[in-house]
C-alpha cells in the first residue's frame, strides 16, 4: 500500500494490476452477497460492481442509480416524474440525507420507537406510491448496530405484487452477516433487492476510504449513466461521483481478502461477536441497559447501552462520556433518531483490536467513572456539562471539559451554525460516525 499511494487507480493504461484487483474484489465481495453469476445475471463478464471513497459515495450511486430507472420507465409510460421518493428508517447515517438532498429526492421516513431502533416492514411498504424509487434497508444500523429485516419487506412488496427495489446499506454489517450468520437471508438471494454497498474500512478490514457498491444485474444500473473515456490511453468505463482516487485502498482490500481468506475473516467476525458479547455483559453487571443485539445473527458486534431511568440521578450519558476522555476512552454519547423520547445512548464499536483485556480495562474505568460522578454534586457536575443552541435542541450537549482542556473538533464556519433542514437540526437527532 505505502507504494501504491502515489498510483492514481483510474489510470488503468498506467496502472493495469490495479483495475484487475478490483474487479477482483468487486467478484470475490459479490459472491459474499449472493449475486448471480454469468447467465444467470444476464452478464458473462462478472458481478455488476465498483469500488468508491467509502459507503457515502456508494450510496449516493445506488440512490442515482434507483433514481435514474424510476424516471426512465415513469418517462416511457407518459407519466410525470419530477416527484421521486425513498423510504427509509430515521435512523439513517446522514450521507442518506444528503444524497436525498443533492439528487432531490423527498425522504419519507418509518420512525423509531422507545423499544424499536429498526424499520417496521409493515410501515415501510405502506408508504410505497408510484412516485417511490425504493426502500433503503440497512443491515447494521448507526446507533445500535441491529440488522434490520431486509427479507420481511421483500417478502410484503411480493405479496401484495409492488415493483419496488430495495437497496441494502450494509456498510457495517456487509463484512460481518456472511461470516456469522450465512444462513440469514438478506442479500441478493431476495427478489426485490437489487443494489447492495459495503465499507471497506469498516469491518472490511482496510484503511479508510474505500467501499464497494452492487448491482444484481445491468437492467439495475442504467446506461446513461456510466460514461466511456479514451483520453488515457484506453478504453474504459466509469459510474462514480469523482474521477481520480489513490489506488492504495483498493490494494489493500485485495491484500486482505487473499491473505484472511473466508476462514480469516470468520474467525475475527466470531472473536470480536464473543468480546463484544463480554462487555456488554459488564456492563449490564454495573445497571446498564443494553440496546444492542450479541447473539451474531442480529447486529455488529458493538455495544450500545444507556442509563437506566432514575430521577433522582444528576449526571447523564454525556457527562459519563466527559469524564471517560479523562481516562482516553472516547466513548460519544448520542441522541436516538426522532420520536424515541428524546433517547440517549453510548456506543462502543469493536474492531480488530479490541481485546478481551481492554474489554476488561473499559469496564473498570466505566465503573469508576460512575462513582466518581455519583461522589459529585450538582454545580460540580454541570461545570462538565451544558444545554446549548436554540429549542428544540435542548438535549444537544456540549462538553465543557473538552472545550477547556482539549482535544475537540475545529470548529465550522459560524453561517452555517444551527441549520434547521436536517434531521438532526429539526429532531436534535445525532448523526454518529458510523
Amino acid at each position: 500500500m505505502a507504494n501504491a499511494i502515489s498510483k492514481n487507480f483510474i489510470d488503468f493504461e498506467q496502472y493495469p494490476q490495479t483495475a484487475v484487483m478490483q474487479n477482483r474484489c468487486v467478484n470475490m465481495i459479490a459472491g459474499l452477497f449472493n449475486a448471480p453469476q454469468g447467465s444467470e445475471s444476464g452478464n458473462s463478464e462478472g458481478a455488476m460492481g465498483t469500488s468508491t471513497v467509502g459507503s457515502s459515495e456508494a450510496i449516493m450511486l445506488g440512490m442515482l442509480a434507483m433514481k435514474k430507472r424510476w424516471q426512465n420507465k415513469r418517462k416511457a409510460e407518459g407519466k410525470d416524474f419530477t416527484r421521486p421518493n425513498i423510504i427509509m428508517n430515521s435512523a439513517v447515517q446522514v450521507c442518506w440525507e444528503k444524497a436525498a438532498r443533492y439528487f432531490d429526492v423527498e425522504e419519507k421516513y418509518v420512525y423509531c420507537t422507545e423499544d424499536r431502533y429498526v424499520i417496521d416492514p409493515v410501515q415501510a411498504v405502506d408508504l410505497v406510491d408510484e412516485n417511490t424509487i425504493g426502500i433503503c434497508a440497512i443491515l447494521g444500523t448507526t446507533y445500535t448496530g441491529h440488522y434490520e429485516d431486509v427479507k420481511a419487506i421483500n417478502d410484503r412488496l411480493v405479496m401484495r405484487k409492488i415493483d419496488c427495489p430495495i437497496h441494502v446499506d450494509a456498510a457495517s454489517g456487509g463484512f460481518v452477516a456472511p461470516f456469522l450468520c450465512p444462513s440469514l437471508v438478506w442479500d441478493f438471494r431476495l427478489e426485490r433487492v437489487v443494489s447492495i454497498n459495503v465499507s471497506g474500512h469498516k469491518y472490511g478490514l482496510v484503511y479508510p476510504g474505500v467501499g464497494w457498491v452492487f448491482w444484481k444485474s445491468p437492467e439495475y444500473l442504467p446506461k446513461d449513466l456510466i460514461f466511456n473515456v479514451n483520453y488515457l490511453g484506453a478504453e474504459q468505463a466509469t459510474f462514480t461521483l469523482n474521477f481520480s482516487k489513490g489506488a492504495a485502498q483498493v490494494i489493500g482490500q485485495y491484500y486482505q481478502l487473499i491473505r484472511l481468506g473466508h476462514d480469516g475473516y470468520k474467525a475475527i467476525m466470531h472473536n470480536l461477536n464473543q468480546i463484544s458479547g463480554q462487555l456488554a455483559n459488564g456492563l449490564r453487571d454495573l445497571g446498564f441497559i443494553i440496546l444492542s443485539d450479541h447473539s451474531g445473527s442480529g447486529g455488529v458486534p458493538l455495544v450500545a447501552f444507556r442509563l437506566p431511568d432514575d430521577d433522582s440521578r444528576l449526571f447523564d450519558e454525556f457527562a459519563l462520556s466527559a469524564v471517560l476522555r479523562r481516562r482516553g476512552w472516547v466513548i460519544p454519547a448520542y441522541t436516538m433518531a426522532p420520536k424515541s423520547n428524546q433517547l440517549k445512548l453510548m456506543r462502543v464499536v469493536l474492531r480488530e483490536d479490541f481485546t478481551a483485556h481492554r474489554s476488561g480495562i473499559l469496564v473498570q474505568d466505566i465503573q469508576m467513572a460512575m462513582k466518581w460522578l455519583e461522589e459529585m454534586d450538582e454545580t460540580t457536575i454541570q461545570r462538565y456539562t451544558q444545554c446549548v443552541g436554540p429549542p428544540p435542541r435542548q438535549f444537544c450537549f456540549r462538553l465543557l471539559y473538552l472545550t477547556q482542556h482539549g482535544p475537540s473538533a475545529p470548529a465550522g464556519h459560524s453561517f452555517y451554525k444551527h441549520e434547521q433542514h436536517s434531521l438532526q437540526g429539526k429532531t436534535g437527532k445525532t448523526h454518529a460516525v458510523c
